[in-house]
């Protein structure tokens, strides 16, 4: 399993495949992977002991704790200087004189590494020997779905500014039946390119063991003969409802000659009959395809005594996979570091997420969708938040936090009167005293710990006789209660209530006054 650790999207697509019954080669002919890379994830599948349907439903990241990344291979730079240059070989030895040791001679002449003779001509020869003449393909049911852009565009009208707003064109087939669909769609732009699939997949009611979309950008980042870079969120999608991606090649028009056709097709049974329409919105002219999609795809078709609608009903959507229950959402991916107050913030809606405080300082994973919010790290999810587009403002759960922080958090009135109670009866109708009728501050919360300090280290006697002379003059400061302890009030009130008064003989009596 040479080369760089694959995508796990990429490697649940060659585990559904090979479920399905695809063999190596024709995996790696679909991923664009070496033979022996698909061998070797197989190879490890297999040492696991684990059921296929329990590995595709795991996250990525779950995913790839399960599979040995192993030793980054050596991807050979020789040959991707040589493959580009191959096709040009086969034109030239077709001229006179030129031999495959003057290719090899003229090839190695500014290259510093280079094949010898011999693995120059076996190249040469798996080249010309991958050559083959085009043929019929025969289709099986429920097998491929093609999908594309139409070239030319519809258009509707703002109905506010008058502006003539063109759409992207939608279209999908498929090829065992040619049963199509169409929809008009913004943009190209992957949010649009998904929507349009997942309405076609809805429409046709149920999902192929394969999709084949065109080379256009929001399927395929890079186009490439031997090994294309799908669009992360296409993978997710085609994960989603447990099919597999496997792009048409590039500038090979024959490997979806069906869809190629539909698309004329469409251009002359939707464009041509719309063409002196005007619609005032994006809606209203979808309304006008679906019903023009309808009659084409119950149009007879040419030396056949059935619709292509009529086919597809009988011998196709029975075989179809069933959709998945829950609808499918676009997920992003960033890697962001995590902030010393332990937060995160998305750049799309400048809102701040909480992770774990052990993991400030540290990069993370972080994978959201339209109402979701997961962060991963080395593998592991650390933290799920709902998606909230509130700008500048912070979500955060308190198991996030670290102890003292958590306890700041949980400050409150009631916990102040629930220490002062284990301290002191007087303590606790002092503090009920400080939250009457006041908005609660952080003012009164530290002079709340401070009462509760002096509380610990006094006297429980002395503690109540303070708060109760702090009651009766309803002075109820923390420099009151320190001071009346500091200065032994408390001991000359006790003394002055309980001291009789002296006798003496110069004393009057009560009848003195009447």
């Amino acid at each position: 399993m040479a080369g760089k650790t694959k995508r796990m999207s990429q490697v649940k697509q060659l585990l559904m495949m090979h479920q399905k019954g695809f063999g190596k080669k024709a995996i790696s002919r679909a991923l664009g992977v070496s033979k022996n890379t698909v061998k070797g994830y197989l190879n490890r599948y297999l040492a696991m002991n684990v059921n296929i349907e329990d590995l595709v439903k795991l996250d990525e990241f779950s995913l790839e704790k399960m599979f040995f990344s192993g030793s980054p291979s050596y991807k050979d730079p020789r040959y991707d200087d040589l493959k580009d240059r191959l096709e040009s070989f086969v034109k030239e030895l077709k001229r006179t004189g030129v031999t495959r040791n003057l290719l090899w001679e003229e090839y190695k002449e500014n290259l510093t590494h280079y094949y010898s003779y011999s693995q120059f001509c076996y190249h040469l020869h798996q080249h010309q020997q991958s050559s083959k003449p085009s043929m019929v393909l025969n289709h099986n049911p429920a097998e491929k779905m093609f999908i594309d852009f139409t070239g030319d565009k519809l258009s509707y009208v703002d109905i506010q500014t008058g502006e003539v707003i063109y759409c992207e064109v939608f279209v999908a087939c498929f090829p065992y039946s040619d049963y199509g669909f169409a929809i008009a769609v913004k943009s190209q732009r992957i949010e649009d390119f998904i929507y349009a699939v997942k309405s076609s997949l809805l429409f046709f009611g149920g999902v192929p063991q394969v999709i084949v979309p065109d080379n256009l950008k929001s399927a395929v980042i890079k186009t490439h003969r031997y090994e294309p870079s799908i669009n992360r969120a296409l993978e997710d999608l085609a994960n989603h409802y447990g099919t597999v991606i496997s792009p048409a090649r590039a500038y090979k028009p024959k490997d979806k000659a069906l869809v190629e056709n539909h698309v004329k097709l469409i251009y002359s049974r939707v464009f041509a009959k719309l063409r002196n329409r005007i619609f005032f919105s994006l809606a209203e002219l979808n309304e006008a395809i679906v019903v023009l999609v309808k009659n084409h795809n119950q149009t007879r078709m040419q030396n056949k005594d059935y619709c292509r609608e009529e086919k597809y009903l009988a011998e196709e959507k029975n075989l179809l996979k069933a959709l998945p229950t829950t609808d499918f959402e676009i997920k992003y991916y960033k890697e962001l570091k995590v902030a010393k107050n332990g937060h995160i913030m998305l750049f799309e809606d400048k809102h701040y997420y909480s992770v774990p405080y052990q993991y400030i300082g540290q990069k993370v994973k972080v994978v959201y969708t339209r109402s979701l919010v997961c962060v991963y790290c080395n593998s592991d999810q650390i933290a799920v938040h709902e998606r909230i587009y509130a700008k500048g403002k912070y979500s955060f759960k308190k198991e996030h936090l670290c102890s003292h922080h958590r306890h700041y958090l949980e400050l409150s009135p009631d916990y102040y009167k629930a220490q002062a109670a284990k301290l002191s009866p007087k303590l606790e109708e002092l503090i009920k005293l400080i939250f009457t009728d006041v908005e609660c501050s952080e003012t009164l919360y530290r002079r709340c710990n401070g009462l509760i300090n002096l509380g610990r280290k006094t006297n429980k006697e002395k503690m109540n006789a303070a708060c109760q002379i702090a009651i009766n003059t309803k002075v109820y400061t923390y420099h009151f209660i320190e001071n009346i302890l500091k200065n032994n009030v408390t001991q000359e009130r006790t003394q002055a209530n309980y001291k009789p008064l002296p006798l003496h003989e110069n004393t009057r009596g009560k009848e003195y006054y009447c």
